[in-house]
């Protein structure tokens, strides 16, 4: 039998606890590569779903899984999480740079209604962490020739979205780095792209009630988690997919 598609990858996936992070977990680990849940505050959540891979696709696949803990918005805490899971696991491949915060804002109709500590810290965690990461991962992925890297960002990176400006401009700020690291990276074997989900169920960031929401998609249902998962592996498995933001949001916004 032939080695599934990603053996001997390793996936860190920031993040890792929410609805899409678990769903990104599974996906990768089904197609054999080892992962590196990360969390912040959930560590059962993580503990949990590191015995569920570990059942299911160790014996299998030969995958490892390793629980990593660090606040995202602390750059000490991100270079210590990379230096912990090279020792204990290797030099991750795949990073996936999901993890995020709305700063405990929704529904900023006033710029001033954001402060600007809240405002940085949505940053440092959702677009800082996720360069610096990239930074610290690239060295490895270079030496190898080859790499995937993923940014889980929003629709509100394209539209402005109904979070707040601190929310949305972190997002778009992602694109920008897909677009200029896919183009610098592309000729050695790394590519990079970016996923944009909206109104995804059983995530901890819904801006109110699943009927009402469910109404103003096309589709008329909210995404699942496995949606956003299926794209993100599409995208690691496609060599000849890169410099790609893909909305995934049921219809509502042409791109």
């Amino acid at each position: 039998m032939s080695a599934p598609v990603l053996f001997g990858q390793i996936a860190l996936v920031t993040g890792a606890t929410g609805g899409i992070g678990k769903a990104i977990c599974r996906a990768l680990a089904s197609h054999g590569s080892s992962i590196v849940i990360h969390y912040y505050s959930d560590e059962e959540e993580a503990r949990s779903l590191a015995r569920e891979l570990e059942a299911e696709y160790q014996g299998k696949l030969g995958i490892n899984v390793l629980c990593a803990r660090a606040d995202m918005g602390d750059y000490n805490e991100v270079r210590k999480l990379h230096a912990y899971l090279v020792e204990n696991l290797g030099y991750p491949t795949i990073p996936i740079n999901n993890a995020r915060t709305n700063g405990g804002y929704s529904g900023i109709v006033s710029i001033d209604q954001v402060h600007m500590e809240d405002f940085e810290r949505t940053w440092r965690i959702n677009c800082g962490s996720a360069y610096l990461l990239t930074q610290l991962c690239m060295p490895a992925m270079e030496s190898e020739g080859w790499g995937r890297i993923i940014f889980i960002s929003s629709v509100a990176g394209f539209t402005g979205g109904v979070v707040g400006p601190h929310y949305a401009s972190s997002k778009s700020a992602l694109h920008g780095l897909v677009h200029w690291l896919a183009q610098a990276y592309a000729k050695k074997g790394i590519t990079v792209n970016g996923v944009a989900p909206a109104l995804i169920e059983r995530t901890k960031m819904l801006p109110g009630s699943t009927k009402v929401l469910a109404s103003k998609i096309p589709l008329g249902r909210l995404g699942a988690p496995e949606e956003v998962a299926e794209t993100v592996i599409w995208m690691v498995k496609t060599p000849y997919v890169t410099n790609k933001v893909i909305g995934v949001d049921g219809g509502m916004f042409p791109q």
